[in-house]
């Protein structure tokens, strides 16, 4: 049976996705046909010109991105930080090390071709945001590959290359033609699209849609009359 898509577009630094990441997971988790999905991560950079400064206060670097104060900043945090409690997670804000993304998006697609890549998006999400660690420094995406048990040859020719660049740039390509602006953005079976971290209730209705929809029911075609046939009730 052909599998469902679901395709994802996301930022590692994107509290919202990995917030999203957990409502889906929680619908799926209630979804009977969740083996019936095909679940694709795709990439999405929300500053592709991020060059942080080593030791850059978090706070002050959000608040002049937008125009706002510290404090506002810090409220801000604060109530992604609330949010992702309700869902199970420890975000830590102030201790998060602001990076580039680039080099752990292409680490994802490397993940990929060996059946890892949830698990490398769920490891470099707590690695950002609950660990603080470095998710643009290559000795850290190596120890954070080795664990996911990626190879290691490949990944340091990987994080040593510009190896999937390509595929980072088609995914971002595709986000642009659907007119993706903001992440996490959801796609079922190429029909439905979700954008946001929206409640796993909203989700459960979609995938719930989408199943019914992927199993079409034959439509019956009658005549001038009946054609001849027995019924359940064993009347022949």
């Amino acid at each position: 049976m052909k599998k469902i898509p679901v395709e994802i577009w996301s930022d590692i630094v994107c509290p919202f996705c990995y917030i999203g990441k957990r409502r889906l997971e929680k619908a799926l988790a209630s979804f009977p046909h969740a083996d019936a999905l095909e679940i694709t991560w795709r990439s999405f950079e929300l500053d592709p010109e991020a060059n942080p400064v080593p030791g850059e206060n978090q706070y002050r670097r959000l608040a002049a991105k937008y125009g706002n104060t510290e404090e506002w900043a810090r409220q801000m945090s604060a109530n992604m930080t609330q949010s992702a409690a309700e869902e199970g997670l420890a975000f830590d804000f102030d201790h998060a090390v602001p990076a580039n993304t680039f080099r752990a998006h292409r680490l994802v697609h490397l993940a990929a071709q060996h059946g890892l890549q949830d698990a490398a998006k769920e490891r470099l999400f707590k690695a950002y945001l609950e660990q603080g660690l470095d998710i643009n420094d290559v000795p850290t995406l190596t120890r954070l590959a080795q664990e996911l048990g990626l190879p290691a040859d490949r990944t340091e020719q990987v994080l040593t290359s510009d190896e999937f660049a390509q595929e980072v740039r088609h995914d971002e390509y595709q986000a642009r033609q659907i007119g993706v602006r903001g992440v996490p953005y959801f796609v079922f079976d190429d029909k439905y699209a979700v954008s946001g971290a929206q409640p796993a209730e909203l989700f459960a209705e979609v995938l719930a849609r989408v199943w019914e929809e992927s199993r079409p029911q034959p439509v019956e075609l009658t005549g001038s009359a009946s054609g001849a046939a027995c019924d359940i009730d064993g009347n022949c």
